[in-house]
Parts: structure tokens; C-alpha cells; sequence
């Protein structure tokens, strides 16, 4: 096989190769660390594929590529926190250096568009086939995080304005998260089990789980605010206002990418609907209060 002798053309190859072989590195290590076979598996053929590409590229520049142990290290930790599947498709969403790269050798390289098609079609076919556990329960999980980020978000704004003190929100807030939490996992448990599915119990945990860490960050605020002479009730409720659309925004993030989504369009629904239900409630808070005398 021919070896490039070209220095611009070898840069770019060399630039290639490099990614190639950390890759495979990343598939590999994330293979290790994969408790399902069957994903581990999948993850063990794409760093193969790899592999063979990084090898071809070595026959060309007779030079051995050094793996990017720090984008190695930082992938896995991403995956170990965020799960596999969307580190992998976030990792796809981000070739469009490659794929210039790829497309310039293919002028010299005939066979650089061919490793790039073959690259793509494998690669996606196989994450197409992943199966994550989260991702399973993404509809528990929306249940649990979407009932919370509405309900608590229009329960907070109107106990703002009809309570005095930022104890007396926060508690009437964690009493009505926990007992709305449990609620919803129970419910979720029931609907599940009448219709005799297995993941009944797990599907109940996810709901519960997913609407009481969305009750603590929502609720957050309001316990800081004593440690802080200015802040007072009103800016607990715009700190609690701030992290909800933060919320919204990190997890419809992870499901667009996770799930190829709409990432806007759900975010831009999801964020609207609780500011909505948010303002309303706080207008009901101000009319209760009104009407009915209460100083609390």
C-alpha cells in the first residue's frame, strides 16, 4: 500500500487516525464498565470497526497515533453519570470536523469516502439497537419530573404570595411534594399493574424518584433564603422559577439527544407550561389572600 508522502494530505490523515484509535478506546472501555451483554456486545463491534479503520490509516503513515486519553477519561465519566446512549449519539452529533476531514482525503484517497459511509451506516445501526434501562422508563420519568415541575412551580408561586415566611413555604411545599410524590408513584404502580406489566414497581420508582429530586431543587431556594439578609420570599420564588426552566432545559437536552427529539420545540412546550401555570397560581394566591382576609 501506497504511503503518503504529501505533508498536508499526512496531517490530515494523521488527524483522522488519531480519532479513529481513541474511539476505539472509548468503545472499549465503555464495553468494560457496560453491565447488559447484549449492549456490551455492541459496543465491542463498533470498536472493532474502528480498530480496522485506525489500522488502514497506519499502513498509510507507517506512524502509530497516540489515543486522546483525556477525551477518553472525560467520555467514560459522561457516560458513567449520563448513561451510554447519549454520550454515543452526543459523541455522533459532534463529527462534523471528521467528516470534513473525511471529505478532503477523499479527493487524494479514494477510499476515505468509502471507510466514512461504512463508518456512518455501522455506527448508526448499531446505536440504534442499544438498550438502556433510563431510556426505558423515560415515560415514568416525564411523568414524575413534568407533574412536578408544574404542580410545585404553580403550588410555590401561590404560597408566596398567600404565606408570610419562607419556612412556612417551604414546608407547606415539601408536605404537599412528598405526599403529591407518593401519589404519583402509587398511581403509576396501579395503572401499570392493570395493564400486567412486569416493570410495574420499577416504573413507580422512577415516577416517584424523578418528582421528589424535581420537589428538593424547587424547593431549595426557599430553604437558603434565611442564611441570606437579601433575599426574602420573593426571590426564593425567581431562584425557583430559574432552576425550573433548568431543569426543563438539561432533561429535554438528554431526551432529544438520547432519543433523536425535537429538543426546541419540547423545551419551548414544557417551559411554558409551568411559567404558565406558575403565573396563575400566584395570581390565585393574591386573589385568595384578598378575598379572604389571611395574613399569614
Amino acid at each position: 500500500m501506497e504511503i503518503i508522502q504529501d505533508e498536508k494530505t499526512l496531517k490530515a490523515v494523521k488527524t483522522v487516525q488519531a480519532r479513529e484509535i481513541t474511539e476505539y478506546h472509548v468503545y472499549t472501555r465503555l464495553a468494560g464498565i457496560c453491565k447488559d451483554p447484549h449492549n456490551a456486545d455492541i459496543l465491542r463491534e463498533i470498536a472493532g470497526a474502528e480498530k480496522k479503520h485506525a489500522d488502514f490509516w497506519l499502513k498509510r503513515t507507517e506512524t502509530e497515533a497516540k489515543p486522546s486519553f483525556l477525551r477518553i477519561f472525560k467520555t467514560v465519566l459522561i457516560a458513567r453519570i449520563l448513561g451510554f446512549t447519549f454520550t454515543l449519539k452526543q459523541m455522533e452529533k459532534n463529527e462534523d470536523d471528521a467528516a470534513k476531514n473525511y471529505k478532503s482525503l477523499a479527493v487524494s484517497i479514494p477510499e476515505a469516502k468509502a471507510i466514512a459511509m461504512e463508518e456512518d451506516a455501522h455506527e448508526n445501526q448499531l446505536l440504534a439497537m442499544l438498550d438502556e434501562e433510563r431510556l426505558r422508563y423515560t415515560g415514568s420519568i416525564v411523568l414524575g419530573l413534568n407533574d412536578a415541575l408544574v404542580e410545585l412551580t404553580g403550588a410555590l408561586a401561590g404560597f408566596t404570595f398567600a404565606l408570610g415566611k419562607t419556612s412556612l413555604i417551604s414546608l407547606a411545599g415539601l408536605v404537599t411534594g412528598i405526599s403529591a410524590a407518593c401519589s404519583m408513584g402509587a398511581s403509576e404502580y396501579l395503572s401499570r399493574r392493570a395493564e400486567a406489566d412486569r416493570r410495574a414497581v420499577k416504573s413507580a420508582i422512577y415516577t416517584g424518584g424523578a418528582y421528589i429530586i424535581t420537589v428538593i431543587i424547587l424547593i431549595a431556594p426557599y430553604l437558603l433564603a434565611p442564611f441570606f439578609a437579601w433575599a426574602n420570599k420573593f426571590t426564593a420564588l425567581g431562584c425557583t422559577l430559574i432552576l425550573a426552566v433548568f431543569i426543563i432545559f438539561i432533561f429535554n437536552y438528554y431526551l432529544a439527544t438520547a432519543k433523536n427529539l425535537d429538543f426546541k420545540r419540547r423545551f419551548a412546550e414544557m417551559a411554558l407550561i409551568s411559567l404558565a401555570v406558575a403565573a396563575f397560581s400566584f395570581a390565585v394566591g393574591w386573589a385568595l389572600k384578598s378575598i379572604l382576609g389571611v395574613d399569614a
